[in-house]
């Protein structure tokens, strides 16, 4: 068996794998009516109270446990930190010591990308470069990944968003009429809703996409009088069209390379549809989208057979 946890700012997570089912445990944290985000002094206490009760759900064998991983920053560079991950940094050497079993620590966001190639059924791509759209509320980047002796996988950015993330946007357009914070669910079903036809150029330089422009754009809308559901629409076809010219962009430099989309964003219907009939990509489903401790298990895994 494998084990793994994500605390990440808005999800406390824990997976078993045991090398072809996956067992995956997660919890959302509370956010005030209201408001955009939370403390990272809220988000540990949340964790803290979340994660006993999610083990408790688990019933593993110590003796079965061959090592336990545990995201312990958002990325894998220097300086990438966040409070939040010490809770599951905790559990993961409580689990460790207790079990015998080897601890090995990596990023949320390598734990995205793997979580996504086991979605997709395609782990052999961690021997080949790859491009991972990471798209959600704090990221909103395209990731050159390739393979590494040590660390399984590299991700090297090579197209981001340079102001605003997709999430970010998503949220801040939510929040702003009223939708319940994370607002990605009620705004895709709100888009769906909406009759109007948006024709939107994206806002590029080079390779990177800026963001900032829908949020203005919005507020317009808003004051303005139109529908939550002909908002909801704009912000999601901005965000779907600056995504689709990253790509494109993409293939024009670096030719017919596999892509992949993760992170809870890319589970938006209408993004979603229009970046899938126009390219030949891979989605991980929507429930290993969002953040979730699976790639982290699958991390373990694949150490452990190094």
């Amino acid at each position: 068996m494998y084990i793994g946890f994500d605390t990440s700012n808005y999800t406390t997570s824990v997976a078993v794998f045991d090398g072809e089912h996956m067992i995956n445990k997660r919890r959302l944290l509370t956010v005030k009516s209201g408001e955009r985000g939370m403390r990272q002094s809220d988000a540990v206490f949340q964790h803290t109270v979340n994660m006993p009760s999610l083990i408790s759900e688990i019933s593993v064998d110590k003796n079965n446990i061959r090592a336990v991983a545990v995201s312990s920053r958002p990325r894998n560079i220097d300086g990438s930190y966040m409070p939040c991950f010490l809770v599951g940094i905790n559990s993961a050497v409580s689990v460790s010591k207790f079990s015998g079993a080897p601890l090995y620590k990596t990023s949320h966001q390598v734990g995205h990308i793997l979580a996504g190639l086991y979605s997709i059924q395609r782990l052999d791509l961690i021997n080949e470069p790859f491009v991972a759209f990471h798209i959600s509320g704090g990221t909103t980047e395209a990731l050159l990944v390739e393979p590494d002796n040590d660390e399984i996988i590299t991700a090297k950015i090579i197209a981001q968003s340079s102001d605003l993330k997709a999430g970010q946007a998503i949220d801040r357009a939510g929040v702003m009429m009223g939708l319940p914070f994370p607002c990605g669910k009620e705004l895709d079903r709100l888009s769906l809703l909406s009759e109007k036809k948006y024709k939107i150029k994206p806002s590029m330089n080079g390779l990177d996409c800026s963001l900032s422009g829908v949020e203005n754009k919005a507020k317009k809308l808003f004051k303005n009088g139109e529908s939550k559901e002909d908002i909801s629409k704009f912000v999601l076809t901005y965000i779907a069209n600056s995504i689709d010219e990253m790509t494109q962009r993409i293939i024009d430099v670096y030719g017919n390379i596999p892509i992949m989309f993760v992170g809870g964003v890319m589970s938006n219907t209408l993004i979603r549809n229009q970046i899938t009939k126009k390219y030949n990509a891979y989605f991980a489903e929507p429930d290993l989208s969002c953040d979730n401790a699976c790639g982290i298990a699958i991390y373990a895994y694949l150490k452990d057979r190094k």
